[in-house]
């Protein structure tokens, strides 16, 4: 007999189809059962069945139309079925429901650079930052989209601040004919799990120069974002 520890072990391995088969089973033993669910929702929508995905969320939201962890992760398969007015207007009710959570608006500022609304990912991420001052991640993700709206002194002051809450120091050389360190492409460090692996939007060459150490430190310190968000850097190269 299968149980939900193993399906979420195939899950995290990126197995989805033996962790489909896995939660499956679950279900037909135990119906509806929110958990369960939660992570079938999840598995689907990694394999691309949005439609079952968001039939999952909507069975789970029956259980508790008032969770706004569930309600965060169907706008997430709503934006991948490109139905973004309705994602956000979810995203909206989740932080209406949760407003004391920064990670609401960090969530919500995260879909807005997706779909193009970059001033409003800014808004969205400066108040995360003004509820919790010390989210690197916010100030990471916040200066990547400064950089796409060409506000170069902006981002590279919320640079700044995200290197030195997660105690990251860019190398100094004294001989100026010293190799220089390589730049390592900035990327959103908050993905919805859901979005791994899926295009984004095509966006001008970004370089750069501080690389990631917050994996851990912020899955340990943000418990939903354990839950919502996987940390990922980027496969593309630094364009010249």
């Amino acid at each position: 007999m299968s149980d939900i520890n193993q399906g979420i072990s195939l899950y995290k391995e990126g197995k989805f189809e033996e962790a489909l088969e896995v939660f499956n089973q679950l279900l037909a033993n135990t119906p509806n059962q929110p958990i369960i669910l939660l992570h079938r929702g999840r598995v689907l929508s990694r394999m691309g069945k949005l439609e079952l995905a968001l039939e999952d969320f909507d069975l789970l939201l029956k259980t508790d139309q008032y969770n706004a962890d569930f309600i965060s992760d169907r706008a997430v398969v709503l934006h991948l079925l490109k139905r973004n007015e309705e994602a956000l207007s979810e995203l909206d009710r989740a932080l209406n429901l949760d407003p004391n959570n920064p990670y609401r608006y960090s969530s919500r500022a995260f879909l807005k650079d997706r779909i193009g609304d970059l001033e409003g990912a800014i808004a969205d991420y400066e108040k995360a930052i003004e509820m919790d001052p010390e989210d690197a991640v916010s100030y990471n993700n916040k200066g990547i989209v400064e950089e796409k709206l060409g506000y170069k002194e902006r981002s590279k002051k919320s640079f700044d601040k995200a290197d030195k809450l997660v105690g990251y120091q860019p190398k100094e050389y004294k001989s100026t004919n010293a190799p220089k360190e390589n730049p390592v492409k900035k990327t959103p460090d908050q993905i919805p799990e859901q979005l791994k692996n899926q295009p984004t939007p095509q966006t001008k060459s970004l370089s750069f120069t501080n690389y990631w150490k917050t994996v851990g430190k912020v899955l340990s310190d943000k418990n939903t974002r354990a839950e919502f968000f996987s940390f990922i850097q980027s496969k593309l190269g630094k364009k010249k």
